[in-house]
């Protein structure tokens, strides 16, 4: 098989997002989005913040720019580097930011998923990180990366690379979609019963103040422990699985990274069991919480979690307790500081929350508990999906592995 060095400025036009200052969003329409919400979609993750423009306004930016269509990449280019998008066919959107270069018309030696494959490469990243520039924040220059050379097989031989690699996307994508299934079912359960009332039983139910007899309105340090384990001067291992609070985004736990204990970060002192909560404490509207299934004994997270431990309700009544929309609400009002808005422990502890009697929170978690496992096995599934991914592409953009 044959492969060619050529400059990705010969392969396609590569060009920069189209910073747009506009503020008359309205409720629903085209998505307006920012290069961290590419991050967001390339992982899988529901949008945390979506915002939103008219139609109107798109076919404004669409006559006067042009708009992402199905094929096009997007790579993000300051800050955080080298987080590729393939923009699909059901796509419609736009760029809030700058913050994005945009890979479109492609020559036909190549085709964009191949490119796409060779940045997410062990190869393509340690590229472009080195070609950066900046300190403080890093960038990638259009003018720099059009003179990037990659190794380019024939059109064949790149359409059989893509599709091996698509085959553990698509497990992986297919994956996805039944968690965030699942997780929809749990919480439409939860809103059912503890939010709407219509709990098993609702119709006869006697209601006092408010709630019905035998539940309980109470602080949630009542009903848990917050931080209840740290690290010891004792701790028998040598080395650690570490969960870093930008590693955690809209409960799942995306990165875990090993370490020595002697080199691991000056925060890693948490310890959690399963069935606790990890809440990040910093920005809380970013809603870096998650819920752990099984951890590792060698697992340690951040300091800048609060590791919340169920103690009079079942674990799965906390986890969609504290992940509601109203008590993200309550912990954003809490945040302390412009710069680095951040809550502590004890708003944890002070939050005023509902307390069901013992029964009907039992019948929730006979429910949900097998709702949630499955989950961690889907979470195990994508896990392992990708890691026989990544393995595979470096062999493959190598062509150490012939197609």
């Amino acid at each position: 098989m044959s492969w060619s060095q050529r400059k990705l400025g010969e392969l396609c036009e590569i060009t920069s997002s189209k910073r747009i200052f506009y503020s008359e969003y309205v409720e629903s329409g085209v998505p307006f989005y920012r290069s961290k919400e590419i991050i967001e979609s390339s992982q899988g993750m529901e949008i945390s913040e979506p915002l939103f423009i008219s139609e109107e306004k798109y076919e404004e930016i669409k006559n006067k720019f042009g708009v992402p269509t199905a094929g096009d990449m997007l790579l993000t280019s300051v800050g955080t580097i080298g987080v590729p998008y393939i923009v699909k066919d059901s796509d419609r959107f736009y760029f809030k930011d700058g913050n994005l270069t945009w890979f479109r018309k492609y020559s036909t030696d190549v085709i964009p998923e191949y490119i796409y494959f060779w940045v997410r490469s062990t190869e393509g990243q340690g590229v472009l990180n080195n070609t950066t520039i900046g300190s403080s924040q890093k960038a990638l220059t259009i003018s720099s990366l059009k003179k990037i050379e990659i190794a380019v097989p024939p059109v064949n031989s790149q359409k059989a690379i893509v599709k091996m690699l698509s085959v553990y996307d698509n497990l992986i994508e297919n994956n996805q979609k039944q968690i965030k299934l699942l997780e929809e079912a749990v919480q439409r359960l939860y809103k059912e019963w503890f939010v709407d009332l219509h709990f098993p039983g609702y119709e006869d139910a006697v209601i006092v103040d408010g709630v019905p007899e035998g539940w309980a309105v109470c602080k949630l340090g009542n009903i848990v422990a917050i931080n209840s384990e740290n690290i010891s001067k004792n701790y028998p291992y040598s080395h650690i699985e570490y969960v870093d609070l930008g590693s955690v985004r809209l409960g799942h736990i995306n990165e875990i990274t090993s370490y020595t204990l002697a080199n691991a970060p000056g925060r890693a002192k948490r310890i959690a069991q399963d069935g606790d909560t990890i809440w990040g404490m910093v920005r809380p509207n970013l809603r870096s919480y998650a819920l752990v299934m099984h951890p590792s004994i060698r697992n340690v997270y951040s300091t800048g979690f609060a590791v919340i431990s169920p103690k009079k309700v079942p674990f799965t009544y906390l986890y969609c307790l504290v992940t509601q929309d109203s008590f993200i609400g309550y912990l954003i009002n809490c945040t302390n500081g412009a710069a680095y808005p951040a809550v502590k422990p004890e708003h944890f502890e002070k939050a005023i929350v509902l307390k069901p009697n013992d029964q009907v929170l039992g019948r929730f978690h006979e429910i949900a508990e097998p709702i949630f496992r499955k989950i961690e096995n889907l979470d195990k599934n994508i896990a392992s999906l990708a890691e026989a991914r990544d393995r595979l592409l470096p062999k493959l953009m190598s062509g150490e592995i012939e197609v």
